[in-house]
């Protein structure tokens, strides 16, 4: 195929609630196809939920994002021109393995479950001042955000006062319309800012991640500082955009299903079944992975050469019928687990235990205490992220 007639890839939802439907004609079509990204390179696109998990753990691809062919949307960073050093996601064995290991027991399902006391508390708090305060209000503004927003940042020890500033600036490295210019400056604010909080961290370690990763790295031989730095703007930026995101989107969707809504109220052990649909359906990261191939590899009678990109379109994959039976309903009874909305393979999503008990809380909590809430202005008045790479809703008027 060549440029000229490779079909560019859409990136924006023409429905709030699915893939573009070129993305679903590839997964009935053109599983594995090639295609033009807006910014004129090329790249492979795989639609298969089979192909995306067979790429995600397949050492054959290199996760590195610097490779000068891996696929860019929407002037993401290239080739030299990150502040940072190489972070997790960007790594390939043995590096990857040895970083996620360092950190990995920050994570656990039973940390996470440690958490869960401070994690009611936040949430009960930022309800209480939705209800004693006027109506309507923003649910992004007043729930949505603040709460993985504070989360991340005791998790990590950041102090949440500074929470405009890096809220501000990964919303900006998030944002497709940006100018590589503009990417690079955010990215660099950000960097400077984290310099100064683990340098602090190393003159005295606090007991958070990052203080506790001080600790550990000198008593292994000496700190990383550069691979500190990496690890906090990965986590301060995954940790709370991508959960606010859910948070709103999960509410929207829950209002708008009152059937399964009145199932999670008469039986709040249904809410982690419901979480895992709601990331099913929505699969907010949904250009997130990115691979490219080190060697001729074979997808399905389809041949990706050695040195091209490939972008997996996770969004599609979540709603293949051979795996999702009915894909395109929402429906909270199913299993949802296999989803691929935090990855697969060796690269699956770091935080994904603290982002299901945030959205669990939130979710029981906030209808348990406001079972009259509603949306305060038409659906067809909400305006959805169609300008970011993490989707979501920009407000979300609520009343009760």
């Amino acid at each position: 195929m060549t440029a000229d007639s490779a079909e560019t890839l859409q990136i924006t939802r023409t429905c709030p609630y699915a893939p573009p439907e070129q993305h679903l004609r590839f997964l009935r079509e053109q599983p594995v196809t090639k295609v033009a990204l807006p910014k004129g390179s090329e790249a492979w696109v795989a639609a298969r939920y089979e192909d995306i998990r067979t790429i995600l753990s397949d050492p054959r691809f290199t996760a590195d994002r610097r490779h000068p062919n891996a696929p860019r949307l929407n002037g993401e960073t290239g080739p030299g021109e990150s502040p940072l050093p190489k972070m997790m996601l960007e790594m390939d064995p043995p590096e990857h393995g040895q970083a996620r290991r360092a950190v990995i027991g920050e994570f656990t399902v039973r940390r996470m479950a440690a958490l869960r006391p401070r994690i009611q508390q936040i949430v009960d708090e930022h309800l209480d001042a939705m209800l004693a305060g006027p109506r309507p209000v923003d649910l992004v503004r007043a729930l949505a955000l603040p709460v993985p927003s504070l989360v991340i940042c005791e998790l990590l020890g950041v102090p949440y006062e500074e929470h405009d500033f890096f809220q501000t600036h990964s919303a900006q490295l998030l944002n497709r319309t940006i100018t590589p210019q503009e990417r690079q400056h955010a990215s660099l604010e950000l960097a400077i800012y984290l310099d100064k909080l683990i340098r602090a961290k190393e003159e005295d370690p606090t007991d958070d991640l990052l203080g506790r990763q001080v600790i550990k790295q000198r008593e292994n031989g000496g700190v990383d500082h550069g691979a500190l730095l990496s690890l906090a703007f990965l986590l301060l930026i995954a940790g709370h955009e991508t959960t606010a995101n859910m948070i709103s989107l999960g509410t929207y969707m829950l209002l708008r299903h009152p059937d399964a809504l009145a199932a999670l109220r008469e039986d709040p052990g249904k809410t982690a079944g419901a979480v895992e649909e709601l990331l099913r359906h929505f699969t907010i990261a949904e250009f997130a992975m990115m691979r490219v191939a080190l060697e001729d590899v074979e997808l399905g009678g389809t041949v990706i050469p050695a040195g091209e990109g490939v972008l997996m379109l996770a969004n599609a994959g979540n709603r293949d019928p051979e795996v999702f039976a009915d894909a395109d309903t929402f429906d909270i009874e199913r299993d949802a687990r296999s989803h691929l909305a935090f990855g697969f393979g060796p690269h699956q999503c770091l935080g994904q235990s603290l982002a299901r008990v945030e959205l669990e809380i939130v979710f029981n909590t906030l209808f348990r205490r406001i079972p009259g809430l509603r949306l305060a202005v038409p659906a067809e008045q909400l305006e959805f992220k169609d300008d970011a790479t993490v989707y979501g809703i920009h407000e979300l008027p609520v009343t009760w």
